[in-house]
């Protein structure tokens, strides 16, 4: 698997005129040759030549924490009295082009560009993220398993079982956390609980606001799956809203718009269809209920070991979407000092039609405790 990634890489670095890539922290490297470096002050860098070669430089301590595939990387242990920049500048052999790692630390890159003077630099995205918004089978069953534990926890919240009313934002958001740590995941990544009026805050940090009878609780979570040494994890992300009593008919109005909005998204995200439309048939629905001008995101992100990543569902990508990418699509409303509402899916296309991963109730849930 890392060893085609690797000859994937370096054929789209043959057709960039890119001599060398380089990856520190971020979600390239697990990708590419599963190994997570540490965010330190310290340099971890994996160095990609053009001409077959690929060195992980890594601090000597931090060796044992390799798995080591010695016919995809080597690994270049340095001490605490080396210059590992230089290291990684020598490996480079004076290379004309380099893309670097987009999540790389300026003062690395700066030391790096001070090292090789004579270097272009480009962004490394530009190399690793077309590569890996085309997810493999293996991925995509990752990702769908991923998906179908945070299911389990949308049909608790949706069937009463995690209890609202009286109890903090935070408090329940703590509860969503665990729930998904149990659902093998082995981090989790948000846990957004927005009730009533702060449910129109579409990245609400979840705080001490009690949870009271008859408003609506947007709950947007995912995390990141528990894998085996070695091998990258895959992001889970939905959202579903539950209503504690009966709603009032001017916000089951509206919902109901926003959940046809979403099903006619999912329908529009076919093979080949540009990035852009299928956004727009999502806020052409809402405009039919006067809704879209409280649509205030992009329709949705791609998803894979990073939580938000290639492609993007918003008006400007002409980008034709294709088999095997798997992307968020959750249009959604947002009326200030009211309330606000959005549903999610994880969604990929394939030559079969859209795949949603996502299979928890749409319909808006109501709850009595």
């Amino acid at each position: 698997m890392f060893e085609q990634r690797l000859n994937r890489v370096r054929t789209a670095m043959a057709a960039a005129d890119v001599d060398v890539l380089m990856l520190s922290v971020g979600p390239d490297l697990p990708w590419l040759i599963g190994y997570e470096a540490m965010p330190l002050e310290r340099l971890t860098m994996l160095v990609v030549t053009a001409d077959g070669r690929a060195d992980l430089v890594i601090p000597q301590f931090e060796v044992p924490r390799v798995v080591e595939r010695p016919d995809v990387f080597s690994v270049v242990g340095w001490s605490e009295t080396e210059d590992p920049v230089a290291i990684v500048a020598d490996l480079a052999g004076g290379a004309d082009r380099a893309a670097i790692g987009d999540h790389t630390w300026s003062r690395f890159l700066v030391a790096l560009q001070g090292a090789l003077p004579a270097t272009t630099w480009v962004a490394a995205g530009s190399i690793t993220g077309p590569l890996r918004a085309v997810k493999e089978a293996h991925e995509v069953a990752r990702l769908s398993a991923a998906a179908a534990g945070v299911d389990r926890v949308a049909n608790a919240l949706q069937s009463g079982e995690i209890p609202l009313i009286g109890r903090t934002e935070a408090d329940v958001s703590a509860e969503l956390g665990r729930r998904i740590l149990a659902e093998g995941h082995a981090v989790v990544n948000f846990a957004i609980v927005a009730a009533g009026e702060n449910a129109a805050s579409p990245h609400h940090h979840a705080g001490s606001r009690v949870i009271r009878a008859g408003e609506v609780v947007l709950c947007d979570f995912g995390g990141t799956t528990e894998e085996p040494e070695g091998q990258p994890g895959y992001c889970s992300d939905i959202t579903r809203c539950v209503y504690t009593g009966e709603p009032p008919a001017e916000f089951r109005e509206a919902y109901d718009a926003l959940q046809d909005a979403q099903r006619r998204a999912v329908a529009a995200a076919v093979v080949g269809a540009p990035a852009e439309s299928v956004d727009k048939v999502a806020r052409d629905r809402l405009a039919e209920a006067d809704l879209d001008r409280w649509f205030l995101h992009r329709l949705g992100h791609g998803i894979g070991v990073e939580a938000h990543e290639d492609p993007y569902l918003v008006a400007g990508n002409q980008d034709p979407l294709d088999a095997g990418n798997a992307f968020s699509i959750e249009p959604g409303f947002y009326i200030a000092d009211r309330w606000g509402a959005r549903i999610e899916d994880i969604v990929v296309a394939t030559d079969d039609g859209p795949r949603p991963l996502n299979a928890a109730d749409h319909d808006l849930a109501v709850v009595e405790a």
